[in-house]
């Protein structure tokens, strides 16, 4: 007749136990971010297409033979660009990354790094004018901080002239001369030597 069986061990575990869970432990967590990796790694291979096409499409722009041709792979282009753009989006929510989105809030240094300062008559000093590159979030955690440009008190800057409406430029990126306006035009009196020369002409 068969006895009980041996009850098992209730003490402690040994340290080759705790060895062999915690191996057992990083081997699934090894296994888990190698399965990420795969599988972030594979949906960027259709972006990777998208873009290889892109550039084709830039080089049809390149090689152009007319406006209209020109006209219509710039559009194709800026399609290509906008795709591949929402694609990367895409993938990066479906990992839990995300854009910061720091415009009009107060500048925060654990997110921001300030790369410039703007006067600006009405938001508050160190409010956020414009990213100039844009900060990600890895669920709660930066991922990258943003770069940005914030608001000092002061009068908004003047606008930069715009050479093309003021024509101090001309079409081929040359330095155009202003147009003269007469004397009459701009209403001031006829200059003596204007006679002499008049005179000198007709004798």
């Amino acid at each position: 007749m068969n006895g009980p069986a041996p009850a098992a061990p209730t003490g402690p575990p040994s340290e080759l136990d705790k060895l062999r869970r915690r191996v057992e432990a990083l081997s699934r967590k090894r296994d888990e971010a190698e399965a990420r990796l795969h599988a972030l790694l594979s949906s960027l291979l259709p972006l990777d297409d998208l873009l290889a096409d892109t550039r084709r499409r830039a080089g049809a722009l390149h090689e152009a033979r007319s406006a209209r041709e020109a006209t219509s792979a710039a559009v194709a282009l800026s399609e290509q660009i906008d795709a591949a753009h929402l694609m990367l989006r895409g993938e990066f929510v479906r990992h839990d990354v995300s854009p910061m989105d720091v415009v009009g809030r107060a500048v925060d240094p654990a997110e921001m790094r300030v790369v410039g300062t703007e006067a600006h008559p009405s938001a508050p000093d160190g409010t956020v004018l414009r990213e100039r590159l844009t900060g990600f979030r890895l669920g709660a955690s930066t991922l990258r901080p943003a770069q940005v440009v914030i608001a000092v008190p002061g009068p908004a800057p003047e606008p930069e002239p715009d050479p093309a409406a003021s024509g101090v430029t001309s079409a081929g990126g040359r330095r155009a001369q202003p147009r003269r306006t007469t004397r009459s035009q701009r209403g001031l009196p006829r200059k003596p030597s204007a006679g002499r020369r008049r005179r000198s002409r007709r004798s």
